[in-house]
């Protein structure tokens, strides 16, 4: 297997060597023009390919990423695919949330993946007998009757709740939607508030990087470096059988993830200190920009819902505005020009920019400042946008351990492109977001709705046929209506695509 750039021999993160551009990186150093090459395809055609790969996917309750590499219900996949579904069928969206939260915790939190228990065991690694949920998380309130994994992902539910409410409000307010779904939605933005502040500072920590969701992200590095790998014979890669492994995570990245579950499922999948180690997480507590910017978005969703059913609203938008202050005080590098990962136990930030620190442009009350820098950063020489790449990608064009193929370590991924294409209609870029828009559309046509992809040419990487790439196709053709000053769509005579 390849070795990725960024890594020693020995997995350290290589931060004395000078960057080496590989034969594939050389000939992406040419600008492109882009009002010359992106022209948006047929919207008929794409959004009746977007709904056969949705169709194709489903599984009756819910939607999986992908048939073969992925055959498990994902956490934020659901809530990005919920968001394409409202646009074809209200009620599959809202069945593809509710099913993802009848597997929540009776501690609040939302597993990254429940399993279909139709599917081998041996289909996905890890899979539910490494997880061992229903006994291992017995005492942190795992369900008995579903098996799951022990870790999250980003909490984008609420505000993916809140859209597919407004696709169709009589159909949610008939079933009852949001009413079953709030106190679950509110009990899981209370274990992450409450329950992962490892850094004490107000901000929610991941204790993985696959709860990050950016699982391969250059930025975990030098955490990772202080883990201890599990040995390559004690687990089985099943991506390697569906990818290319030069697109995916080493060997050695893959043994320090499987080590750091394990080492969580053997403490019960308990989040408080250990006294003898420091935070909750041992090895790995990392204060993310992404995670914490979605949990605010998703705070003002939330807000929304509470209002929507007679309840208070004003505390929920509160405490996302405190949430938005503890993020730039933290989290914001002005020599960097954008957020910024935290490392919690080395108690301080990390060096490496990557498409994370950019997300919180999505935030409507992010200070006019911070906002413009984060725009010019997106559009400079470290992510290209509008210059020399087609998309967003997810790690620093000038960084070492660049690579446009493998897995988030400089790829383009179109959920992230959905959040900036967002954030900078929020903050009044809509040339920008056009632009962006129409990108995208144009490589989900040509990429085959592909998982990710070079951020310069737009080729295809990892899985075709892929769950959100379909969905937020779906989306952006639907059209872009206005948000609010909290960051939630306003209704514009329903919103049912």
């Amino acid at each position: 297997m390849t070795e990725p750039v960024g890594r020693t021999s020995r997995g350290e993160p290589r931060v004395e060597r000078t960057a080496q551009l590989t034969p594939r990186t050389t000939h992406h150093l040419v600008a492109y023009d882009p009002a010359s090459s992106e022209r948006a395809p047929a919207p008929a055609s794409l959004r009746l390919r977007a709904a056969r790969v949705l169709e194709e996917n489903w599984t009756g309750s819910s939607t999986v990423p992908s048939r073969q590499l992925y055959p498990h219900q994902w956490s934020w996949d659901s809530a990005f695919i919920a968001i394409g579904l409202r646009h074809l069928s209200p009620l599959r969206a809202q069945t593809e949330l509710e099913t993802l939260l009848a597997a929540q915790w009776a501690d609040g939190r939302i597993p990254h993946i429940v399993f279909n228990p139709s599917v081998p065991l041996d289909a996905y690694f890890p899979s539910p007998d490494f997880w061992r949920s229903s006994t291992a998380g017995r005492a942190a309130g795992a369900p008995r009757t579903v098996q799951t994994s022990g870790i999250v992902q980003p909490p984008v539910h609420a505000l993916a709740a809140w859209l597919v409410h407004e696709a169709d409000p009589g159909l949610s307010r008939s079933r009852g939607f949001l009413a079953r779904l709030y106190p679950r939605l509110a009990a899981w933005h209370r274990y992450l508030l409450h329950r992962r502040d490892l850094g004490g500072g107000g901000l929610v920590s991941v204790v993985h990087p696959w709860e990050q969701g950016m699982d391969n992200s250059p930025c975990w590095d030098r955490p990772l470096s202080r883990v201890t790998p599990a040995p390559a014979r004690s687990f089985r890669r099943a991506d390697l059988a569906h990818g290319a492994p030069e697109d995916r995570p080493t060997d050695l990245d893959y043994g320090r993830y499987v080590r750091l579950a394990a080492d969580y499922r053997d403490r019960g999948y308990r989040d408080e200190p250990d006294a003898s180690r420091g935070p909750g997480a041992g090895d790995f507590a990392v204060e993310d920009p992404s995670f914490n910017a979605l949990l605010i978005a998703s705070e003002h969703a939330l807000a929304r819902i509470a209002r929507e059913l007679g309840a208070a609203a004003s505390a929920r938008h509160a405490r996302a505005e405190r949430l938005t202050a503890a993020l730039v005080d933290r989290l914001w590098d002005p020599a960097a020009g954008m957020f910024l990962c935290r490392d919690v136990p080395g108690g301080r930030l990390l060096p490496e920019r990557g498409v994370s620190g950019l997300v919180p442009l999505l935030l409507p009350t992010l200070p006019h400042d911070l906002a413009a820098t984060l725009v010019r950063t997106l559009s400079g020489p470290h992510f290209g946008l509008g210059g020399t790449t087609r998309m967003v990608p997810s790690y620093d064009l000038l960084g070492e351990a660049f690579d446009p193929h493998r897995y988030w370590r400089g790829p383009a991924w179109f959920n992230t492109g959905w959040l900036i294409e967002r954030g900078l209609r929020q903050h009044g870029e809509q040339g920008r977001a056009a632009a962006l828009r129409r990108a995208m559309l144009r490589i989900a046509d040509t990429s085959g709705f592909a998982e990710y992809v070079d951020p310069y040419t737009g080729e295809a990487c990892g899985a075709t046929g892929f769950g959100w790439t379909a969905a937020l196709t779906l989306d952006l053709l639907h059209g872009r209506p206005g948000w609010d000053r909290h960051g939630v769509t306003a209704t514009k005579g329903g919103d049912r695509g």
